[in-house]
Formats: structure tokens, C-alpha cells, sequence
């Protein structure tokens, strides 16, 4: 089925904060992050994206969709023991969208910006004013929703070394 077709797509961004050394086994799927990170202050940072809305300061500048407006239906920051996971589920996503939040969000998270912040670069509409774009390690695609009349099954969210 063609990702056209798709009703929403959610994202998960998992970041291992407060290691001084970058983890060997998980390497490649994790976000290396070298502070402490208060996740439940990313998550009432976040709570600003839900909605409609023009995401232009999450978006790369190659970004070529017609439209920097998305639906977000649901952003949560959690904690899953040593992990920091931003989950993000919208009808669709510009280019490098969830890596520009979950970097704008690490600042958040570690204290270098105020939760107001990322209200504040919504409304701006300036890619320069955001946080560095997170890294692609720890990213991953964990559903597509498809309309019903398909009947496609659905797996269990990963990443599988996370318990959901």
C-alpha cells in the first residue's frame, strides 16, 4: 500500500542522556546526549505542537512539500529507564521534522532553553532560531495507520530493545 494512502505515521526518537561515553552495543540506535535530560519538562514543552500547525522551524531548508502544515496527534516525552523516548504521531511529516523537535527538545530537556521555547519557534517560522537537527541515530518509523478496509495487521511499536 503506498504511504499516500497512510492516515498518520508515528515516530519514535530514542536518546541515552547522562553518559559521558557514547553506548558500543547500541551505537547506531540510540541519540548520544551528554547531559542530564528532565523529561517530563520535554514533554510540557512539547504539548505546544499538538494541532494543526505551520511547522517551518522544524522543517530542512530542502525540504520540497508544498506545505509546511502537519497534524500532530500525539507527542509524549517518557523515560524508559536510562532512555529519554519523544514519540510523535501526524498525519504526515516535513523534512527532518521529528529530528529538528527532538533537538529543539534535548535543549529543553537539558536546561539550556525555557519549555516556553519551543512555543515560542513554532510561532516564529524561522528554521535559524531551532536547535541543531538530532542526530539519525535513534530515529525510527514505528507505525503507518492505514484507513480499516485494508485489514492490515499491527506490530508491536519498536524499537524491540524498549518494553512498551
Amino acid at each position: 500500500h503506498p504511504p499516500c494512502r497512510a492516515a498518520s505515521r508515528a515516530r519514535r526518537g530514542v536518546s541515552a542522556p547522562e553518559h559521558r561515553l557514547r553506548p558500543a552495543v547500541l551505537a547506531k540506535g540510540v541519540t548520544h546526549y551528554y547531559e542530564p535530560l528532565d523529561a517530563e519538562r520535554m514533554h510540557r514543552a512539547a504539548q505546544c505542537l499538538l494541532g494543526e500547525n505551520d511547522f517551518t522551524s522544524f522543517r530542512a531548508v530542502q525540504c520540497q512539500s508544498r506545505t509546511p502544515w502537519r497534524n500532530v496527534m500525539h507527542i509524549n516525552v517518557t523515560r524508559h529507564g536510562p532512555y529519554v523516548v519523544v514519540d510523535i504521531k501526524a498525519n504526515a511529516f516535513v523534512h527532518h521534522m521529528v529530528r529538528n523537535i527532538v533537538g529543539s527538545l534535548l535543549e529543553v530537556g537539558a536546561h539550556n532553553q525555557p519549555e516556553s521555547w519551543i512555543a515560542e519557534l513554532l510561532a516564529a517560522r524561522d528554521r535559524t532560531l531551532a536547535a541543531a537537527t538530532a542526530k539519525a541515530e535513534g530515529l525510527y518509523l514505528v507505525a503507518v495507520d492505514y484507513p480499516d478496509r485494508f485489514d492490515l495487521p499491527k506490530p508491536p511499536m519498536g524499537p524491540l530493545f524498549l518494553a512498551d
